[in-house]
């Protein structure tokens, strides 16, 4: 009987151990069948299929194809495109230095705005400028990707840039010679107008970003400030690391800053603050919103879960998950997502779930009512899923149509390259302001030029009238349609009138920039600024600071 039992136990666990493997074996052997499958599939179609198909571009197209099914941070980039991918980590490439955007009015690219100190700046390109050739090339209908691949180059090396400046009758040519081009990660610090809060803009978190931070509250500090805020609005992340090194500067040593968990051993980590801390005490402020991702979020839900800082702002994107790159054959690149990061109170703040999507593809987002609370190191609630909530909301109206169409179709551009042709000099950023003929002369030039804007009430009448005419009610319904039309009747005059004082100020940063570069425009917009007006409320008022810290009873 005993031995029966055995040889019943022993079959048991050989069972359990053939589906343990079948399992296992079943993965695998999934793995394997489809990739037979999709070289096959290939292989035939270069055999048979009636015309030449390229290589590069459809099996480039299959990689894509795959990746989009898992998120949208998993990515390739075949050797063409490591330029693009080394910017990214580092912030560094070879060129002139200036961004540049297509226009529509010539089908040509323009020089958008030129970095300080750089080729492109040097030479004396503007804004506004429209190119014509690149050594001799017409670069006529091209789109703006590949007329950067032909400003960019080896550094040192020199090319002829022919440009037609608006009001000029003839071209200019720039010999221009390429050089290694940093974009800051820090373009602008300085002291407030108030005289005691000290200001940084951090636009990426790229290689040594928290060394250019570190330098900036250490001149700040010595400056004079008494408050720090840190601007980390449209920041779209980048390196874990400098993020921790960031979040160092403000928390004690030895304290665990963020820790990543993924399939493999190697993606599970926990990273600690390892250095000396620059300032335990001075009250700070990080300013945020709804372009604030990944590492950004990393240092504003750190420094909220600890309790050291005040979060203003809108709701940050919500990307909990972590990349590294790996190496591939023939030099390319897959940036791959290999765990999710946890931040101090231990929650995670990814917004959407990418591995359940509903019927149209999309991936989930986790609504508010099914988030977990977590509790900051005094014990306040904060909650993971959907990003970083502000400790101190600051709601910005939707920007207008109008306000869109203004800048999407170069009215902006076109009058700021007006105004800086018959402007030498203007007032420092923080002192210049549009005058009331200024914007006269603006809305003059809208007017005259013939643009026009799409509304989103003449686009939603126009669908109401569609669905009552398939509905049969439109006949019935003739006159009150007919009454609602001429009420919304587009007036651009009035709404030019209506919506003047949201206009100025980007007429105002697009004539600045001419003049002061990019660290003139965030100065001149630093004036009227809803977050930064909210920071310094709560900064200088010792008892509302204290107050967002207090846990909630």
């Amino acid at each position: 009987m005993k031995r029966n039992n055995v040889i019943i136990v022993v079959g048991v666990m050989a069972l359990c151990f053939c589906w343990t493997g079948f399992k296992r074996d079943s993965h695998n052997f999934q793995v394997s069948k489809n990739l037979d499958v999709f070289n096959s599939v290939y292989k035939e179609l270069d055999m048979f299929y009636v015309d030449t198909i390229d290589p590069q571009k459809v099996i480039r197209a299959g990689i894509d194809a795959m990746l989009e099914e898992i998120d949208p941070y998993t990515e390739y980039y075949p050797e063409d495109d490591l330029d693009e991918f080394k910017q990214m980590i580092t912030g560094k490439y070879a060129g002139i230095g200036s961004i540049i955007r297509y226009y529509k009015k010539r089908d040509r690219v323009v020089i958008f705005e030129p970095y300080e100190n750089t080729p492109a700046a040097e030479a004396g390109l503007k804004a506004g400028d429209i190119i014509l050739e690149i050594d001799g090339k017409d670069v006529k209908g091209l789109m703006t990707d590949k007329v950067s691949e032909m400003l960019r180059g080896e550094a040192a090396t020199t090319f002829v840039l022919k440009v037609e400046r608006p009001g000029e009758e003839a071209p200019r040519e720039f010999k221009i010679t390429r050089r290694n081009i940093q974009t800051p990660s820090v373009p602008y610090y300085g002291i407030l107008p108030n005289g005691s809060t000290g200001y940084i803009q951090l636009t990426g978190f790229t290689d040594n970003c928290a060394r250019d931070v570190r330098r900036a509250v250490i001149e700040l500090k010595e400056q004079g400030a008494k408050e720090l805020v840190l601007d980390l609005r449209s920041n779209g992340g980048g390196s874990l690391k400098e993020a921790v090194e960031i979040v160092n500067m403000f928390v004690p040593k030895g304290l665990e800053i963020i820790s990543t968990k993924g399939k493999l051993r190697q993606a599970c980590h926990v990273y600690k603050s390892t250095r000396e801390p620059l300032d335990l005490e001075i009250p700070l402020a990080v300013l945020v919103d709804g372009a604030s991702a990944s590492a950004s979020e990393i240092v504003a839900g750190s420094l909220q879960d600890l309790d050291r800082a005040v979060i203003v702002g809108m709701r940050t994107y919500g990307k909990g998950l972590v990349q590294i790159p790996r190496d591939l054959p023939y030099n390319g690149q897959l940036k791959v997502t290999t765990s999710k990061y946890y931040i101090p109170s231990g929650r995670c703040i990814q917004a959407l779930d990418y591995q359940h999507r509903d019927a149209s593809g999309r991936a989930v987002r986790t609504p508010d009512s099914l988030t977990n609370v977590f509790y900051t190191a005094a014990g306040r609630e904060v909650r993971d899923g959907g990003g970083i909530r502000p400790d101190v909301e600051v709601k910005v109206e939707e920007e207008s149509n109008l306000l869109y169409y203004l800048l999407n179709d170069d009215v902006l551009l076109d009058y700021g390259t007006d105004y800086a042709r018959t402007h030498e000099t203007i007032a420092p950023p923080q002192e210049f302001a549009l005058t009331d003929e200024d914007y006269a002369t603006f809305k003059k030039m809208v007017l005259e030029s013939g643009f026009k804007y799409d509304r989103q009430s003449e686009g939603a009448l126009k669908k109401l009238k569609e669905i009552a005419e398939f509905e049969g009610y439109l006949e019935g319904a003739k006159a009150e349609f007919e009454a609602l039309e001429k009420k919304l009747q587009h007036n651009l005059e009035a709404d030019l009138d209506r919506q003047k004082e949201d206009i100025k100020p980007l007429i105002e940063a697009e004539i600045v920039k001419r003049y002061y570069y990019q660290r003139g425009v965030i100065i001149q917009q630093l004036k009227k600024d809803p977050d930064l007006d909210k920071a310094l409320e709560v900064l200088g008022d010792s008892a509302s600071y204290a107050a967002v810290f207090a846990v909630k009873k």
